[in-house]
This record gives structure tokens, C-alpha cells and sequence, in this order.
């Protein structure tokens, strides 16, 4: 069996690798360098802490991979559980958190609902006052996007996947309903290459539209620029601090390496759904990152007049309308796996066991993924991902 695996960030890398391990011959086009679209752009989060039971389930599949990512792979990503701590300013988001709590508990997740107080225990320059209710996972953490990339790429060549840098997709063929054949151009080459296929997934996160239009399908999936801002706070956030996320406000940081720590969050409303995903700017706005210091300042004690930002950057969120990837067999021999909104690096490890199931038995015992189906938005079967920053 052969797959056309387009798209060489960490979902279609996981994908990739996956299908290598059940036998299927793949190859693997990327039109720039591995990771280097949204994966390496990303904060590195991984959590439980979801509003969705399907998110949960994806969570939980994979943490199971990221804890021991370093013994099945031989690579240390760098993997630091030093929770995740979600705040909440009104009743109406505190009993939602009550609601996610049970729900996450249910799954097998250790997250606890705490009070603003008890809140302080885990992050202490925290001020509880805005806040009515908070949660927290101690298993929740992060990783290093880039190493994962590098882990997933090194085993999926030692299992014989032809990975293809600078290597576009250029069109996919049908016969009748099924996608038969791709072709494929790298960047010097003057002609394309025409490759039959059995299946093509579309990894492409951001690109996954543009591909989808190849087969004539129309994913409803937009690029979002999110930012990310380095800073040298002061005092200097503890490494033991969690991943801390002001829901309502759209805020979040986290502690760095060497005293230094990331602020991020959408918060300026100005969200253009028609940004150009190859030409957007990977820039950080320094009024952006201002406002993201000040923002964290009002409710911790670790940035003030003196945090001096250091650097920043911007990604990509591949974003759907209810803020859940699309994951199914869009049409007969192409799977369609994008569409994250920002959690696709920590979900990776179950896409891509999922896309294998799929390509190799039509199917999927690992979880129910029909909440994941693009024909959701048509049937008004949507649930809206609520825990997004």
C-alpha cells in the first residue's frame, strides 16, 4: 500500500511514522524544512485540561506517548510536568470548570478544581483577587516541539518513509469519487513527478485548504496568527510554575529557561481569517507584546515596569470553526488530519496512530472520532472547544 503523506511538521511526522510501523510504504513531501511551519512556532503545551471529551481522549492517548517519547524514540524533548493552572473570574466559567473537572476526572485525567487560594500554592506570586475558582493538572506540562520533530523524523526514515524537503504537492488526481495519484515537485526541479497512491493524508495544518482544493474539497479551515513574546521578568518566575492561563482575559505565560519566561495569548481582536499562510509575517508586534506584559502583570507579581522583552515570534493556529480538527477519510484515499487550533503539536502521537488506523483498516478503535467529522459543521453537530487561549 502506498501513502502521500503531505506535510512535514510533527502531525504529518507522527502520521508518517505510524503507518511505517503497520507496513504501508510512505512518502513524505514538505515544501520547506521539517517542522518548520506552525510546529516550530509553537509554545510546546500539553495538557488534559479540555472542555471536549474527544480532546481529552486525544490528550490522554498521547501523553502516553510523550511520557516516554525518549525510551521508544531515543530523543530527550525535553518534557517539564509542571502543570497547567486555568483561572476563572466568574461563576459562570467557574461551574464550566466544575463541569470539565468532572468530565476530565471521569477520563482518567488528574485535574483538581481549586480555590483562587489554593491556587497561590502552585503558582506564588499569583494574585487570587480577580479570581472566583481556578484548575490545575500536575501532569499537564511541556515539551520541545522541535527535538519531537526530529524524534519522529529519525524513526520514520529508520523504518524506510522517504522524507521529501522542499518538495510541494502540486495537484491530487481522482478517478471517480477516490484520489488515485498526486504529483509532486521539488524546488529546482523543473517538471513534476507523478506518483500513484493508495492514500494521501493531508497533514498541512495552515496549507491543509489549499491541498483539500486539489481533490476539490472545501475544508472549513483558516489560518490564525497567534504571538509569542520572551521576556526577562522581574522578579523571575520559579521553573515550578505552571503553564498559567487567565481564560476570560485571553492571557497566558510560563517559565523559561534562565530566569526568562513566555507571555502569549490573543487578546488585541484583531483576528483576519484571510491571512496568506505563506506570507504572513513571522514577526512579533512590540506593542503586542507589551500589552501581553501588562496584561500578566495585573494579576501576578513577576512582570512590572522592569520586564524587558527580549524576543518573539508568530505562528499559524490552523483553525475550525469549533475549535476541533477535522480527522476522518474525507473522500475514498484522502484522510484529512489538520485543523488543530493550536493543539495540534501535543495531539500528534494519537493523529497519527489514528490516520494509520484508518488508512490500514478503514477505521479506528482508539477513540470515536466521529465528533471529529468535517460534515459536523453542515449538520450542526458542532461543540465548541472552550479552553483556548
Amino acid at each position: 500500500m502506498d501513502t502521500l503523506v503531505v506535510g512535514g511538521g510533527v502531525i504529518g511526522l507522527a502520521a508518517a511514522h505510524a503507518l511505517a510501523e503497520r507496513g504501508v510504504s510512505v512518502t513524505l513531501v514538505e515544501k520547506g524544512s521539517l517542522g518548520n511551519g506552525s510546529t516550530a512556532r509553537s509554545a510546546g503545551g500539553i495538557r488534559s485540561q479540555f472542555s471536549s471529551r474527544v480532546n481529552v481522549e486525544l490528550s490522554r492517548i498521547s501523553k502516553g506517548v510523550w511520557n516516554t517519547f525518549e525510551e521508544q524514540f531515543g530523543v530527550d524533548i525535553e518534557l517539564r510536568q509542571n502543570g497547567y493552572l486555568f483561572l476563572a473570574r466568574n461563576e459562570d466559567v467557574a461551574e464550566q470548570f466544575r463541569e470539565n473537572v468532572d468530565m476530565q476526572r471521569e477520563l482518567g485525567a488528574k485535574s483538581e478544581l481549586l480555590t483562587p487560594a489554593e491556587a497561590t500554592e502552585h503558582c506564588p506570586g499569583l494574585d487570587p483577587g480577580p479570581f472566583v475558582a481556578a484548575t490545575y493538572n500536575p501532569t499537564d506540562g511541556i515539551a520541545d516541539p522541535n527535538l519531537a520533530v526530529q524524534g519522529y523524523a529519525e524513526a520514520a526514515r529508520e523504518l524506510g518513509v522517504d522524507i521529501r524537503t522542499k518538495t510541494a504537492v502540486t495537484d491530487l488526481h481522482r478517478e471517480d469519487d477516490r484520489v488515485v495519484a498526486a504529483d509532486v515537485q521539488a524546488v529546482n526541479a523543473e517538471t513534476s513527478e507523478h506518483l500513484e497512491v493508495d492514500y494521501v493524508v493531508n497533514a498541512a495544518g495552515a496549507w491543509a485548504p489549499t491541498v483539500g482544493a486539489m481533490a476539490g474539497i472545501d475544508l472549513p479551515i483558516v489560518p490564525r496568527r497567534r504571538q509569542i513574546a520572551v521576556v526577562d521578568p522581574t522578579p523571575p518566575v520559579p521553573e515550578l510554575v505552571p503553564l498559567t492561563i487567565d481564560l476570560e482575559r485571553g492571557s497566558y505565560f510560563r517559565p523559561e529557561r534562565d530566569g526568562a519566561a513566555l507571555v502569549g495569548g490573543y487578546f488585541d481582536g484583531n483576528d483576519d481569517p484571510d491571512q496568506d499562510p505563506d506570507a504572513y509575517d513571522e514577526g512579533m508586534d512590540v506593542e503586542w507584546a507589551a500589552q501581553a506584559v501588562e496584561n500578566a502583570s495585573e494579576y501576578t507579581e513577576y512582570f512590572g515596569l522592569d520586564t524587558r522583552i527580549k524576543r518573539g515570534w508568530a505562528g499559524l493556529y490552523a483553525v475550525t470553526p469549533d475549535h476541533h480538527p477535522i480527522v476522518e477519510e474525507t473522500v475514498p484515499g484522502l484522510v484529512t488530519v489538520a485543523g488543530f487550533s493550536g493543539h495540534g503539536f501535543q495531539h500528534a502521537p494519537a493523529s497519527g496512530q489514528i490516520v494509520a488506523d484508518l488508512v490500514v483498516d478503514g477505521d479506528t478503535d482508539l477513540l470515536d472520532i466521529s465528533p471529529l467529522s468535517g460534515d459536523r459543521f453542515e449538520h450542526g453537530e458542532t461543540v465548541t472547544e472552550r479552553s483556548v487561549a
